[in-house]
């Protein structure tokens, strides 16, 4: 029986290691896998899903228009699909969230998406927010702080090399832009609500 996971943490846990991984581990089994990767985050290449660890697979692009059901449903019907992964999930809107839902459901796929769960002001993604409420299981894959204790928040540097307390939800950066930290440093940083 298919389900949908939700592989949750802040920045530089290896989410996208993790997800490669378990592609790797279907396709060496030859059981084939569908990559989806934000195209919003063009960090690396666009198609790519990349590993810090300098490792990388060709992935199908989403935005917030993209009608992934109606995507997978085509992919199924020209060859087999094992499991659909997802990276940069937080990026996904409510309703692709829901279709998700949709293809293990209806389409009996397995869906492994791997996000960040909270923005650099501690809010939710809507789309971690939606896998929160309906994934069928939840897995923390967890990094550290630089005092050692578990990140499970990240601040947006600034140009001066400063917390943000503002702007946009969404600027895509990697270690130069953002920094995981526990709550206790966080809240050095930005008071929670």
């Amino acid at each position: 029986m298919a389900q949908l996971y939700f592989y949750y943490s802040s920045m530089n846990a290896g989410k996208s290691t993790h997800l490669l991984q378990s592609s790797y581990n279907y396709n060496e089994c030859g059981l084939n896998t569908v990559l989806y990767t934000a195209k919003i985050d063009d960090r690396y290449a666009k198609g790519k899903v990349s590993s810090r660890l300098g490792i990388n697979a060709d992935a199908e692009l989403f935005d917030k228009e993209t009608d992934l059901l109606a995507e997978v449903t085509e992919i199924k019907q020209k060859r087999e699909i094992a499991c659909v992964l997802i990276d940069e999930a937080q990026f996904l809107t409510k309703f692709q969230v829901k279709q998700l839902t949709d293809i293990v459901d209806e389409l009996n796929i397995p869906v492994l998406a791997y996000g960040i769960r909270t923005d650099f002001l501690g809010q939710t993604f809507t789309g971690s927010a939606a896998l929160l409420a309906w994934a069928d299981k939840l897995v923390e894959l967890k990094t550290i702080c630089h005092c050692g204790r578990k990140a499970n928040f990240v601040i947006r540097l600034n140009s001066d090399g400063n917390a943000a307390t503002g702007g946009k939800q969404v600027e895509v950066g990697g270690n130069e832009r953002y920094q995981a930290l526990c709550r206790l440093h966080f809240k050095e940083y930005v008071p929670l609500l």
